[in-house]
């Protein structure tokens, strides 16, 4: 569980040091992923959810290492660390975790988008647009990159974007947890369930939008291909007779590897009972799980926190939340890192590659706002700002 803004007493130098020796060997961001850190130890804990903090990748309220993480992306292709961004929803496999200094070692980080594609309307009052077809809703801790400035009110029709977040079962939307524009975008693409589908004209729907898969062979489609499932399917940047031609059709769920523990933030996306539903398309048995927040809230389409452990996919929880009942605590955004391209006229400096303003009203530890300087190692937590392409700091604490 994430943790209130409100400073807390921190641990000692002792268990610091004892914590440096078992978890880390390094910790923060930059440079390429290792190829073979998921080989070489065995992953007993499971976590996924949306990036709230960077130095290192901060998931659910734990901060996990990932100076020797493997990072792939929704294709299995290895990537850098430096492409995980705040508001990006990942898988982690971790081991090593303490619980009580909420810090964990990630062996591999898997992160993927639901759509790119162009933005067909927007609804700036509303707070929706329309991206490929399907209506993406923006929330008050939706990430926009910083080559989205202005934010929801200065996209306009046409502009290629990546949608990162999740999926509304109930109302068949998608609630942006960041997005990011992709003028150079060689393919689209859409993550989500089939409907519609007609085995003889080799199409089927996904929110609406019809998708011709006549061009793939059978070996390349996902088995037992049905209405109802999820897929990822790569599209033609272009239309062809109204349908967009499928390049790639795969599916949209994997499997989850048992694990001693799990921890999931996400929608419920299928519901049979408050003790049987998905989120994020992995079963949850919670048939011996507490609910904290009572069960009322258990529906489709709701955002949970859950934990748990993984037995033969299913994750068996043993305690069920509901995220908007922790909206205050669990919607602020963390940075570690050094201080760069300090602005004091304009209060603002980069941190992670994310702009943070320090002009309104904040909390500052262990220094003061004349200690700010290029190349000092900070904490930030904070909230976006009204375009979302900035981080409001609540707290600046000066790290030694």
């Amino acid at each position: 569980m994430s943790r209130p803004i409100v400073p807390k007493r921190r641990p000692t130098a002792a268990l610091l040091l004892a914590l440096s020796a078992a978890l880390f060997s390094a910790c923060g961001g930059g440079g390429d992923a290792a190829s073979d850190a998921f080989a070489s130890e065995s992953a007993t804990s499971y976590a996924a959810g949306p990036i709230s903090g960077l130095g290192s990748v901060i998931v659910n309220g734990v901060r996990y290492d990932d100076s020797a993480a493997t990072v792939l992306d929704d294709e299995d292709a290895s990537r850098s660390r430096e492409v995980l961004k705040l508001g990006m929803m990942v898988e982690i496999d971790a081991s090593q975790m303490d619980h009580a200094a909420a810090l964990g070692k990630a062996l591999r980080i898997r992160f993927g988008s639901e759509i790119v594609g162009p933005v067909d309307s927007v609804d700036a009052a509303a707070g929706t647009l329309v991206v490929l077809g399907q209506t993406v809703e923006i929330k008050p801790v939706t990430v926009f990159d910083d080559n989205l400035p202005g934010g929801l009110a200065a996209l306009s029709a046409g502009t290629v974007l990546e949608v990162h977040g999740l999926f509304d079962a109930a109302t068949g939307r998608y609630l942006a947890t960041r997005l990011e524009a992709k003028p150079g975008a060689t393919f689209y693409k859409l993550r989500g369930m089939i409907a519609n589908l007609d085995t003889a004209a080799k199409t089927f729907t996904l929110g609406g939008e019809v998708i011709n898969y006549a061009g793939l062979i059978v070996a390349e489609l996902p088995k037992a291909l049905a209405d109802g499932q999820r897929v990822r399917v790569r599209l033609q940047t272009a239309q062809v007779a109204g349908q967009w031609v499928a390049v790639a059709l795969l599916p949209g769920l994997r499997k989850v590897e048992d694990r001693a523990e799990a921890h999931l933030r996400g929608a419920i996306t299928a519901f049979t009972s408050t003790t049987e539903f998905e989120v994020n398309g992995l079963a949850v048995n919670a048939a011996a799980a507490s609910f904290p927040d009572g069960g009322a809230g258990i529906v489709l389409g709701a955002q949970v926190e859950v934990e748990g452990k993984v037995v033969d996919g299913v994750l068996v929880a043993t305690k069920v939340e509901l995220d908007e009942r922790h909206a205050g605590e669990r919607h602020r955004f963390e940075l570690h890192g050094l201080v760069s391209e300090l602005d004091t006229a304009a209060k603002t400096f980069l941190l992670r590659g994310v702009s943070v303003s320090y002009a309104n009203s904040l909390i500052f530890r262990d220094g003061t706002e004349a200690d700010l300087a290029n190349g000092k190692r900070v904490e930030v937590k904070g909230i976006p700002s009204a375009d979302r392409t900035t981080l409001k700091a609540l707290l600046i604490d000066f790290e030694s």
